[in-house]
């Protein structure tokens, strides 16, 4: 028998990051009920953020207002991006968890972006609508995203969001080591 509760405010009701959230604190806090709440976050950044600087504002501010609006244990934001880097455009995501204690921010690894859809989203296009144009998909960022069509589904926004919240996680479990 699970020994107690944790309520989690997800920043968002995409089924993919709401997914990625349960899974990861369902795995990492095994021995509890885990109980999310998906609620409309503003960003208060573009529809799609095109800088990294951006991208992490636009998770912090999901996060500071499920802080506001809701009474959980843990809130959690994930805000997908592009940035053009030194080595080319890509796509990424920020994670910030946080507790009534601390805050912990990680950010997924990059998947490199063809230039041609890097110039669509230059043009004001956000990344699904052109990924959903260029391979004939509908609704793809409620999927498998650009990552599942750009790896042929080998990793998908889902796994790639898992990942990075199990690693974000790592101050909250190892709290006593992390504040030292």
């Amino acid at each position: 028998m699970k020994e107690s509760k944790i309520i989690i405010a997800v920043g968002s009701k995409n089924p993919v990051k709401f997914n990625a959230v349960k899974t990861a604190f369902s795995e990492v806090f095994a021995d509890k009920t885990i109980e999310c709440i998906a609620t409309h976050a503003p960003s208060l950044v573009s529809e799609q953020p095109m800088t990294e600087q951006e991208t992490l504002d636009g998770a912090i501010n999901r996060v500071h207002f499920c802080q506001r609006a809701l009474d959980a244990d843990y809130y959690v934001a994930i805000e997908g991006g592009i940035d053009n880097f030194t080595y080319g455009p890509a796509t990424f995501a920020y994670i910030v968890i946080a507790n009534a204690k601390q805050e912990s921010v990680g950010r997924s690894t990059n998947l490199p972006l063809p230039s041609v859809i890097y110039n669509a989203l230059l043009k004001g296009e956000e990344l699904g609508t052109v990924m959903d144009r260029f391979f004939g998909t509908t609704n793809i960022k409620q999927k498998g995203g650009a990552i599942g069509l750009l790896t042929n589904g080998l990793a998908t926004r889902e796994s790639i969001y898992k990942q990075c919240l199990i690693l974000a996680l790592s101050p909250f479990v190892y709290q006593k080591l992390y504040n030292e």
